[in-house]
């Protein structure tokens, strides 16, 4: 059977593949297809790995561009849709790729699934589409209030998905999760931003208070989640996916200036981003007791073997520091 990861270069599509190998077999999947447009965040070595596999190709392409979606997608069994535009800040001063490539794109995708008979759709998506939340947890029924460009592009992405299961009966699945973290993340987020800014012995730009509050999720625990919803997952439902480690932007940077023999000298407030989110929470009871989901990588063991991940890894995030 045929698999198609879109996205497959970025940092989460990336580690998914990485993982989905090892299954892959059990899955009954021989042919992976890893289709990237390789953008500024995609970057080719990140697939170096998985392309050594005999089973895996590699295909360079826009999610736009139809003819070869329509080639892809024509007779796979499964799609797992990463690609994406997803930089908060990026969106906020150029809104219009963000549109383009996780509305149109997407359905693209989906349009091409439904004329392939495409029979697992995931479309991965994010905890931004449900705005912000002062207390308790989002479930996956909740309001979509989405308040940045990058957030109303994956909610009209997930209608779209959900839409093309409703009328065309697509089997599609979305998942929201909250923020990731681990290696190969591009240094524009605000983990690796952070490290990378304190080797070179820089300050680390802090939105506003600080308090604004987010769940963390190591990138691992996501992608098996992911997995759990493409062998498993109802079609027409959406699952979250939640690392369940709240901490404050403050309480992440004072942690992350421990971990780099730092202080909080280096801390360099900033002015708040338009339109910033409070705190992000997700209720993952769904994917817990109707799949088996748990987290299982430990908050400060998973954020320090980050640290020292680009801390060893200089070479891979040094020229996207310098772009």
């Amino acid at each position: 059977m045929r698999v198609v990861i879109t996205g497959a270069a970025g940092f989460i599509g990336s580690r998914f593949v990485e993982l989905f190998l090892e299954q892959a077999d059990r899955l009954n999947y021989d042919e992976i297809i890893l289709f990237d447009a390789l953008t500024y965040s995609g970057r080719r070595e990140n697939m170096d790995e998985a392309l050594r596999d005999a089973r895996v190709r590699f295909v360079e392409a826009s999610i736009l561009d139809a003819e070869i979606a329509d080639e892809l997608l024509g007779g796979a069994h499964a799609v797992v849709h990463f690609a994406a535009e997803s930089h908060v800040d990026r969106s906020i001063t150029g809104a219009r790729a963000f549109y383009e490539t996780n509305v149109l794109g997407t359905q693209q995708l989906l349009e091409s699934a439904r004329r392939g008979g495409v029979e697992r759709f995931v479309h991965v998506s994010t905890d931004e589409v449900y705005g912000t939340i002062p207390e308790g947890s989002w479930r996956e029924d909740h309001l979509l209030e989405p308040n940045s460009p990058y957030s109303s592009s994956k909610a009209a992405s997930d209608l779209a998905a959900l839409a093309y299961h409703r009328t065309f009966e697509l089997p599609v699945m979305v998942t929201r999760c909250s923020n990731n973290y681990g290696p190969r993340q591009f240094p524009e987020k605000v983990i690796p931003l952070f490290v990378t800014n304190l080797v070179d012995g820089r300050k680390v730009p802090l939105y506003g208070d600080g308090l604004n509050v987010r769940d963390w999720l190591h990138v691992d625990d996501h992608c098996r989640g992911i997995l759990l919803v493409l062998e498993g997952g109802q079609a027409g439902e959406i699952y979250n996916i939640g690392g369940g480690t709240e901490l404050t932007n403050k309480e992440l940077t004072l942690r992350l200036l421990e971990l780099c023999d730092s202080d909080e000298s280096m801390i360099q407030p900033v002015a708040d981003r338009l339109g910033h989110d409070r705190r992000y929470s997700v209720d993952c009871t769904k994917i817990r007791e109707e799949l088996g989901y748990a987290p299982q990588v430990n908050f400060d063991e998973g954020l320090a073997a980050t640290v020292r991940w680009y801390h060893d890894n200089e070479s891979w995030w040094r020229p996207l520091k310098e772009t």
